[in-house]
């Protein structure tokens, strides 16, 4: 057994002259996560494979400037709005509002300064819970956005080695959210030899959102059954990551897309998706309370970027599942509303089980 521990320490310092923190959280099997308050991110996380070796299964960077020049949304809390909003721009109560273009004509994950780029504060560490909770207020027109809005993120590790997070905000004002993590993962270990791709992906879902060739969803619901988009049973991402016979595939250059789990937020956290890596043995259950699953199969790295045990990151080397509402919602009369109002709260509950393969149990997902 390993004494639980949480300890506060220094990461690093902002070039405006902000200090970082680092919170590292240990439960008694070991486990070990560090968050990061740059972004309010997950830094790393330790999880012993079959054998009972640890290793580090999430991307990032050793350094705060790393971050801070080659921002690639590693491990981040991402909003205030994740995902693209079309054009740009949203109406809202019949005013029209415009936002950062910073993927191509459309806005992507809160816009150039967004929740990932912001130096949250720690304002609570509680050791016996083994949990920190970070905040973080955005002011009013922040991004273009508006209200005045209040971020908490709570983190927590908890003894049977799942790591979660509670994302809550409230609003003087009416404004749109819809927040997620961006971590993201490759069970084999960030420094592997293996590329997730060999990684077993099972997803909770019977339709997905087709998208436009900038990847912004076209409104449709599409059945999975008989497409490279069917995850109701395991399958390997490699199997089709790459297909380029599909239109979908190659709008994303592979898997960017989301994932109907339901058409409304959940009361509580329901199963999303299973990843299994047959090298390591390491698996990963995740859960959330929101309706839609972004799979990102790391489509876009290109050896430029190199992570903490040194390695450059190439295309498919780690895969990303970020629990969310639909993209582009503010937009799209059909999905569900992203909007907030004063008399609410917005939560978006997520939880990473993580664990080791016994037997050969399939998952099956509802057909």
């Amino acid at each position: 057994m390993t004494p639980l521990k949480l300890s506060r320490e220094f990461f690093g310092t902002l070039p405006n002259g902000e200090a970082v923190e680092a919170i590292t959280l240990t439960n008694a099997n070991g486990m070990r996560v560090r968050i990061i308050g740059y972004g309010a991110a997950i830094h790393s996380v330790y999880v012993p494979d079959a054998q009972g070796r640890f290793a580090d299964v999430t991307t990032g960077y050793d350094r705060l400037d790393a971050y801070v020049a080659q921002p690639q949304y590693f491990g981040s809390t991402v909003g205030r709005v994740a995902n693209r909003i079309a054009g740009a721009r949203f109406t809202l109560e019949g005013k029209e509002y415009l936002v950062p273009a910073n993927d191509a004509a459309n806005s992507l994950h809160g816009g150039e300064l967004g929740f990932d780029k912001v130096n949250w504060t720690v304002t609570a560490c509680d050791e016996k819970a083994m949990s920190v909770t970070l905040s973080h207020v955005s002011p009013d027109g922040d991004q273009g956005y508006p209200g005045n809005l209040s971020v908490t993120a709570t983190y927590q590790l908890h003894a049977d080695n799942a790591l979660s997070v509670r994302y809550q905000a409230t609003t003087d004002a009416p404004t749109i959210v819809n927040l997620s993590n961006h971590a993201y993962w490759n069970l084999a270990g960030e420094g592997a030899p293996h590329d997730a791709m060999d990684h077993l992906l099972t997803i909770n879902a019977a339709h997905y959102l087709p998208v436009d060739a900038t990847l912004i969803p076209t409104g449709e619901r599409r059945h999975v059954a008989g497409t490279a988009f069917d995850f109701r049973i395991a399958k390997t991402i490699r199997a089709h990551v790459r297909d380029v016979s599909d239109e979908q595939l190659r709008h994303g250059r592979g898997y960017d897309h989301n994932w109907v789990i339901d058409e409304v937020v959940a009361r509580a956290p329901r199963l999303h998706a299973v990843l299994k890596d047959p090298h390591s043995g390491r698996t990963m259950r995740l859960l959330s309370n929101q309706p839609g699953l972004q799979f990102y199969a790391g489509n876009f790295f290109d050896g430029s970027t190199a992570g903490k045990a040194g390695k450059r990151y190439h295309m498919g080397d780690a895969i990303a599942l970020e629990p969310q509402m639909f993209p582009d919602a503010p937009n799209q009369a059909s999905f569900a509303s992203v909007a907030l109002h004063p008399d609410q709260t917005y939560e978006n509950i997520i939880i990473w089980q993580f664990g080791v393969t016994a037997g050969n149990a399939d998952e099956h997902a509802p057909q």
